[in-house]
């Protein structure tokens, strides 16, 4: 197989497509491929005309196919052998973004059930400037998905990328037909029984391969020049460490499960059109050079994916160089005659087991107490399923009546919540997880939700199991709000969630309110008197189990212990990101560009507007992170590093999803010169 993916900028007529379609077809295209996947992004401006009235992709995307056909096709490269000819399978576009398959001529006829599909992400959540086309194929008897994307732009968007990734995977969906669905499951497709639906998404294929430009860049902690600088000296290592999507994958935020090839070839972005020089004029703007253009793949049975070559072309008519992916596949082909064989053999079994009686399975548990869980914490509790009766049991978690969900968004079931047990199997075992996450908490904390549910596992042509499921908050200041926070002079964890009970405890006094929140001060003065002239403060991650310690001494009232300094910042500053509500609400951005005539006043207007409680601590985080810079000669931090961090978590909070927008983009980056105006000025 091959794959190929190019961001054209709009551009291309006429100019060889040889070196980067074929260049691995041998000299008699002996090694020419069984199938050729292209993609390209930008073949018409993304501008707003074309986005909204898409009057130019039509035939732009005729353009390129008729191109690619041509260069698969020609004598130089097929000699006119019918049997190295190419079939175009289906092309589909959207706006700037096209994806074409074509196959060798003698695999045309074991090819079924095409299906294309295409997921806008861009302007507004849903437009076609950004987002991705893909075309699903069962090729013999394996099904195969492939996705063209162009993700969000910009060196420091990277949740926005991420979040489009999801969109894209989440979103994208081909109706395939019940006759088609019927033939999956009887090639071995458990999960497609289970959805009980004429459709199926990419992660129902046995293979994915994803392509496009993915837009991630290399890390910010690199300088523009020094990225230039290495990649024209071809010292990839540093920026291979450096990259985004490499960073983004092994934390598991996006792509999870993909496998990619190593990247060998300099970075593919931005160079100058019509050269192979990155762009470094000085009447343009300086861009750091990154591996843009991707390709990536997903193996149902990873044993049978062998990537042969991950590579670039040298084309130059872009400000993006293509690059091309070949991989050995292997390919399920089935037997009928076998495999009516052991259906035939599979059936007598089953009419056997059904004759003589119900099914029926033993729950070890159907309570699940997972007792006291704090924030930030996973807690799972298996339940083990075994066959009791004489046949086949299949089950299923299904929904409670008037539901779609099968639990509440706290608890996730791994590995399957399905599946078939014979009579004399070993059990099946079950895992329920309970993880607090910030809006889990934010929710338990306002008293919208609370740790109970309850569950059913449905026994095919049998009962219905209901498993309950309870578990206890202990409280935590992570995920609450300062205003909240103030009221209370005990450790958090004390204050019941209940407010009946809260109110027969305690009375809430507003005039006894502190300051700030005590937790923020305990924190803060532990920084101060031990560690400001730290190296590397605030930027270091400090040690996972000092750092839920740490949490656990603000929420009970503890004594700190001797902890590094560096798991302190990491715990401020998590803390500080991950309120229900940010210090400095997003009303509050800046509407003008600020600039050096109206900076001042347009900080005094957001002091003026901040509410009381953000406003105080906003005052004692500037003036903390002040005398931080006083150390900075130890410590290494700068005023535009605070400045950043400011922005990111007082100002983003826990937002990290929010959809972001050139608009937006420019706000938050004035409100980031506000910071620095704060911790760079005399007074506040």
């Amino acid at each position: 197989f091959f794959f190929g993916t190019w961001n054209v900028n709009a551009k291309g007529k006429d100019e060889s497509l040889d070196d980067w379609l074929c260049s691995d077809w041998g000299p008699n295209g002996e090694h020419s491929p069984d199938l050729v996947a292209v993609g390209f992004q930008e073949i018409v401006d993304l501008n707003a005309v074309n986005v909204a009235v898409d009057n130019k992709s039509q035939q732009r995307s005729q353009h390129w196919v008729d191109r690619i056909r041509a260069t698969l096709n020609s004598k130089k490269n097929s000699n006119n052998d019918p049997n190295r000819a190419y079939t175009l399978l289906m092309q589909k576009y959207l706006v700037g973004l096209l994806i074409c398959v074509f196959v060798k001529a003698p695999h045309k006829q074991r090819i079924k059930d095409v299906h294309s599909d295409c997921v806008g992400v861009g302007v507004m959540g849903v437009m076609g400037n950004k987002g991705g086309v893909s075309i699903r194929l069962q090729f013999y008897d394996s099904t195969i998905c492939v996705v063209c994307t162009h993700l969000a732009a910009h060196r420091e968007n990277v949740a926005g990328r991420n979040a489009d990734f999801a969109n894209v995977f989440n979103k994208t969906s081909f109706d395939i037909g019940d006759k088609a669905v019927t033939e999956n499951i009887r090639s071995g497709s458990l999960s497609q029984w289970a959805a009980g639906s004429s459709s199926v998404g990419i992660a129902d294929h046995d293979l994915v391969f994803w392509l496009g430009d993915l837009n991630y860049r290399v890390d910010e902690s690199l300088s523009t020049e020094k990225v230039i600088e290495l990649a024209n000296a071809n010292q990839l290592d540093e920026l291979i460490v450096n990259d985004q999507l490499n960073i983004e994958r092994a934390q598991g935020r996006v792509f999870q499960g993909f496998e990619e090839g190593t990247l060998s070839f300099k970075p593919t972005y931005k160079y100058q059109p019509g050269t192979d020089l990155y762009e470094a004029r000085p009447d343009k703007k300086l861009r750091a050079p990154a591996w843009c253009d991707r390709v990536l793949w997903l193996a149902s049975e990873p044993s049978h994916v062998t990537q042969l070559s991950y590579k670039r072309s040298e084309l130059n008519i872009s400000d993006h160089k293509p690059v091309m992916a070949t991989y050995v596949v292997t390919i399920k082909d089935v037997i009928q005659s076998k495999r009516d064989e052991v259906y035939e053999e599979v059936m007598k079994l089953l009419d056997k087991f059904e004759n003589q009686t119900l099914p029926m399975v033993g729950l070890d548990r159907i309570n699940l107490d997972f007792g006291e869980v704090r924030y930030d914490q996973k807690v799972s509790l298996p339940i083990k399923v075994t066959n009791t009766g004489k046949v086949v049991a299949q089950f299923r978690l299904v929904p409670k009546l008037d539901e779609v969900a099968l639990c509440k968004p706290w608890m996730t079931i791994s590995p399957d919540t399905y599946g078939m047990l014979i009579p004399g199997e070993k059990e099946a075992t079950i895992n329920f997880t309970i993880t607090i996450d910030n809006a889990t908490a934010h929710a338990l904390n306002t008293g919208r939700e609370v740790l109970e549910d309850i569950l059913i596992l449905r026994l095919e042509n049998g009962r219905d199991y209901y498993i309950t499921v309870t578990a206890k908050y202990a409280r935590s200041c992570f995920g609450m709000s300062v205003d909240e926070l103030v009221m209370y002079s005990d450790p958090i964890r004390n204050i019941p969630l209940d407010p009946i009970k809260r109110a027969e405890t305690r009375e809430m006094n507003s005039s006894a309110a502190l300051c700030v929140p005590k937790e923020l001060w305990r924190i803060v003065d532990a920084i101060y008197e031990r560690g400001l002239h730290e190296k590397d403060l605030f930027t270091t991650p400090g040690e996972p189990d000092e750092v839920y310690e740490i949490r656990e001494c603000l929420d009970t009232g503890a004594a700190f212990g001797d902890y590094k300094i560096h798991s302190m910042t990491e715990v401020l500053l998590s803390f500080l990101s991950n309120l229900s509500q940010p210090i400095v609400p997003t009303s509050l951005f800046p509407t003008l560009e600020i600039d050096a005539q109206n900076i001042q006043s347009c900080s005094r207007k957001f002091l003026e507007e901040l509410p009381p409680i953000h406003y105080n601590v906003f005052v004692y985080i500037i003036s903390f992170f002040r005398e931080a810079l006083l150390y900075r000669e130890s410590n290494k931090l700068s005023a535009a590093k605070l400045a950043r961090i400011c922005c990111n978590c007082l100002v983003l909070g826990n937002q990290t999803s929010m959809e972001e927008t050139t608009s937006s983009i420019q706000r938050r980056a004035g409100m980031q010169l506000i910071m620095l105006h704060f911790l760079e000025t005399n007074s506040i």
